[in-house]
């Protein structure tokens, strides 16, 4: 299937903030680098002290032990003034050999660290500042789970562009895999305010939840509805118990797969072609699919068998109330309406396109 770019929004790179708990706190890391870097030196010292014949001082033509730690640290650092320096085959040997890697190590020991707790960080905090303010009008979807995956491949496959999804998931395996297909991740809570704020949500075209259990669903519906008043909220929930409890939550839709199962297996008792229909329905990879759309301008005062797209309207929400395609609510459509319509793949596409 082609695949439409999002116009909307243009994202160049990802949120990638992958943490995994450190065993060590942050000031032991820091530490254990510097010890090792010191040890080092120590070990250079050692070698000049025991090599300092080999040494010559042209200030008083005597090596003490100060000169051995001042001659190591400028060669360590590179400084290199010269006033202290080796002179026989043995002492140059040596420093070739053993001291330049040592060298080379602790200025890769330094300048990691450097690099690991400040340049790093400070990197990661403009780059994450810079997605965020640009995050407007994204789908946000919380757990990347089976059903989370699945929709997320469904939405790139409708055309939707991956810089426009984010991501939100507690697994590293699952975070990389929505990062490998090129949305926005962050590993975090999602049922946590920071978390949900960090990405914007208040300005999310829609939020996608799929946790994985039901009372974490809610949950996450809760704080979403609370961070996001007007943002349509979808949510999947096992339990048909708890649908109500989604509903009263904020979700706009409840989503039920066993339910959802338990109608394809009624269909297919009914029919060899029905489940597949349905089915076809459901996924951009059939030859038809349902869409939701608002009233155009010029399909006002027509009915529902009268759409300008050419699809076949099924259902028309006028104010929120449903009425089929039989109630004389869908003989005139009026401005403000919501029509379900099934149309053809190839000609969603191309009303996308053009949209």
């Amino acid at each position: 299937m082609s695949k439409r770019t999002n116009s909307r929004l243009h994202i160049q790179g990802s949120i990638n903030l992958l943490k995994r708990a450190s065993k060590w706190p942050i000031w032991a890391d820091v530490v254990t680098r510097l010890s090792i870097a010191f040890a080092l030196i120590g070990v250079v010292v050692l070698v000049h002290w025991i090599d300092r014949d080999g040494l010559i001082d042209h200030h008083d033509g005597h090596i003490s032990f100060l000169d051995v730690v001042y001659f190591t640290m400028i060669s360590v650092t590179t400084t290199g003034f010269g006033d202290i320096a080796p002179i026989s085959d043995r002492s140059r040997l040596i420093e070739a050999v053993i001291v330049t890697p040592i060298r080379i190590a602790v200025l890769f020991i330094f300048v990691g660290t450097a690099y690991n707790f400040v340049i790093k960080r400070t990197w990661e905090k403009w780059r994450m500042a810079r997605i965020q303010s640009r995050l407007t009008n994204h789908i946000v979807v919380l757990g990347y789970g089976v059903s989370g995956a699945e929709a997320v491949h469904e939405l790139i496959q409708r055309g939707t562009d991956p810089s426009c999804i984010v991501v939100i998931d507690q697994s590293p395996a699952r975070i990389g895999a929505a990062e490998a297909a090129g949305c926005n991740v962050l590993a975090g809570d999602a049922s946590n305010d920071e978390t949900l704020v960090a990405v914007r949500v208040a300005e999310a075209q829609s939020v996608l939840v799929s946790a994985g259990r039901d009372d974490t669903s809610i949950l996450i519906v809760l704080t979403v509805r609370h961070l996001a008043p007007k943002v349509p909220i979808s949510v999947v929930i096992r339990a048909q118990d708890n649908e109500l409890l989604a509903r009263q939550a904020g979700a706009n839709n409840v989503i039920n797969p066993v339910s959802f199962t338990g109608l394809l297996l009624a269909g297919s008792a009914q029919g060899a072609h029905v489940a597949e229909y349905m089915a076809d329905l459901a996924s951009i990879g059939g030859r038809v699919q349902l869409r939701e759309r608002p009233v155009a301008a010029e399909e006002v005062g027509r009915s529902l068998d009268q759409l300008a797209s050419g699809g076949r309207g099924l259902r028309v929400y006028r104010a929120g109330t449903p009425h089929g395609f039989w109630e004389p609510e869908a003989q005139r459509l009026e401005h403000g309406d919501l029509i379900v319509e099934v149309v053809r793949c190839e000609d969603d596409e191309a009303a996308a396109s053009a949209g």
